[in-house]
């Protein structure tokens, strides 16, 4: 056999060895390339947490509240009366950030940066996160005027861990340990008896 012959013989199988390791290396780094990307997709639990909640408050009687869970956190909807709503006149001058100017976790939409931290149209209905922004804990109330000594004669929530008190509109007393308002996550209606919280004009929180 000549030399030549020898040469091409020999390129031919160093070209078979050189292609299949090409295309078992390719199928190689698309097998892990794939899981790999795929972490970076959402899982339906994730997307359901942080989905908007519907909630139905046409059966909340004036000063009920209700609990729904949104992104894993209790949202609570308080329908207040005349009077709750006549006692944040009063505590106004008492709580730390009465127009909710420093945010917690979230900003607060500016359709609830007023005294009653609701929607003018429905300012009744106090809708908030029932999480202290000291560390965490799930305030207890609301309570009424007197009857709970740390509130005094306002009536709203107190945190049981170390005492931080709101007042109606989810507002911290001053000299609390707790540094903001509880917060007012994006909501809006739907129809009188129909609200979404996780959602408003703005689109999706």
């Amino acid at each position: 056999m000549s030399d030549q012959q020898n040469v091409k013989n020999v390129d031919k199988g160093r070209r078979n060895w050189l292609i299949a390791t090409s295309v078992a290396g390719g199928v190689g780094g698309v097998a892990v390339a794939v899981p790999f990307v795929s972490t970076f997709a959402p899982s339906e639990k994730a997307k359901a947490a942080g989905a908007p909640v519907e909630a139905d408050v046409g059966g909340l009687k004036p000063g009920e509240m209700m609990t729904v869970e949104w992104r894993g956190k209790p949202v609570w909807i308080l329908r207040r009366t005349p009077e709750m709503l006549a006692s944040l006149q009063k505590t106004d001058s008492e709580v730390a950030d009465p127009k909710s100017a420093v945010p917690f976790t979230m900003e607060t939409p500016d359709y609830a940066k007023n005294e009653t931290r609701s929607r003018a149209e429905h300012k009744d209905l106090l809708v908030v996160v029932g999480i202290c922004s000291h560390l965490g804990c799930s305030p207890s109330g609301p309570f009424a005027s007197g009857a709970n000594p740390q509130l005094g004669a306002d009536p709203g929530f107190l945190c049981p861990c170390h005492g931080s008190t709101f007042d109606l509109a989810g507002r911290v007393f001053k000299n609390k340990p707790a540094p903001q308002n509880l917060d007012v996550p994006p909501y809006q209606f739907l129809s009188d008896t129909k609200i979404v919280i996780g959602k408003d004009e703005k689109g999706e929180a």
